[in-house]
């Protein structure tokens, strides 16, 4: 089986920009689905919350 490094490269190209594609249409699609918006919400509080004091 002898595959041209073009075709190869050319595979390899378009399969990581697929790849990338749905792997930040799913991190979209967590980062906005309902079911996580209390989650999201909690974790932005608790930073705003810890830092509302002076340092010393």
């Amino acid at each position: 089986m002898d595959i041209a490094h073009q075709t190869l490269v050319g595979f390899a190209k378009s399969f990581g920009l697929f790849y990338l594609l749905a792997m930040a249409a799913a991190a979209l699609l967590y980062a906005c689905w309902p079911a996580n918006r209390k989650r999201f919400d909690k974790a932005a509080r608790d930073i705003i919350d810890d830092e509302d004091k002076p340092w010393r």
